[in-house]
């Protein structure tokens, strides 16, 4: 039995975290605590074995008067979290960072990739990770989660944008792209491994397939028993867009293959999610 607490209520991965560990009572105690306004001290963490910290600023417009907000709660939170982990002698800290950290919308990303945020979001995280790192030691394992686009029932970011053009439009652009996505199910598997297995380092939890920004609209409507056409006539105004909403459609941005999950393959995750 390992006793687990997820930093970070209200979270739409921790609450799929908690949720997929509980179908393991014999293995798993979970409690998330709620982080807004709160102070961590050691004595939150006594008992526990694992603190999985989702607590932070996402999926909101990025401001002059809101910028700090990021380092407060990205970086300085979960800092203090590890922090006080790590005195009450918890055994492993994960933290669930970004693909934001390396700054970019379009491109391939190695583990000896670089990061290069570009924004208060990408820097907080980026941050984040490189203080936490220092406070490892042999008694105190870091695992650094860093995925992509996470999809699932419920999920936000820009799953919704592509659902939208899937309900809503009768054609689409057939073009070939490819994105490394990680599906809600897929992360919460490799949540629990990192947890069975005490990893340590920086990870890129992901599908086993990249996946086609074409393909996954055609599947949502599939769904839906909408049809929708792909067609290839506005390719050459998609290829030349400089517009960035366009880049994070229809660009290409994937991580190498590794720390791959296929608990549920591609047809199977877009059924759930639509479900």
């Amino acid at each position: 039995m390992k006793n687990v607490l997820i930093t970070g209520a209200n979270s739409y991965i921790g609450e799929a975290i908690k949720k997929y560990l509980l179908m393991f009572p014999e293995q798993y105690s979970v409690n998330i605590k709620d982080t807004l306004g709160w102070e961590p001290r050691v004595e939150n963490f006594i008992s526990y074995d694992v603190v999985f910290n989702v607590a932070g600023i996402a999926h909101i417009k990025e401001t002059e008067q809101n910028r700090h907000l990021y380092f407060a709660i990205n970086r300085d939170l979960a800092v203090n979290i590890a922090k006080a982990a790590k005195k009450a002698g918890v055994k492993q800290f994960i933290l669930l960072s970004s693909m934001s950290v390396y700054g970019l919308t379009v491109g391939h990303i190695k583990k000896d990739t670089p990061v290069n945020p570009v924004n208060a979001y990408g820097k907080s995280k980026a941050e984040a990770d490189e203080q936490i790192e220092k406070l490892q030691d042999e008694n105190f394992g870091f695992a650094c989660l860093r995925p992509p686009l996470v999809y699932g029932k419920g999920c936000k970011g820009n799953y919704q944008s592509l659902r939208s053009f899937a309900l809503k439009s009768p054609i689409f652009p057939d073009y070939r792209n490819q994105r490394s996505m990680i599906y809600i199910g897929n992360l919460c598997e490799f949540v629990k491994k990192c947890i069975d297995f005490e990893k340590r380092g920086v990870f890129f939890p992901q599908n086993d397939k990249y996946v086609n920004s074409s393909e996954m609209v055609k599947h949502i409507a599939r769904e839906h028993n909408r049809p929708i056409k792909l067609t290839k006539a506005f390719n050459w105004a998609v290829s030349i867009a400089p517009v960035n909403i366009v880049k994070k459609v229809f660009g290409d941005l994937t991580y190498e293959q590794v720390d791959t999950v296929d608990i549920y393959d591609f047809e199977t995750s877009i059924k759930l999610t639509e479900e």
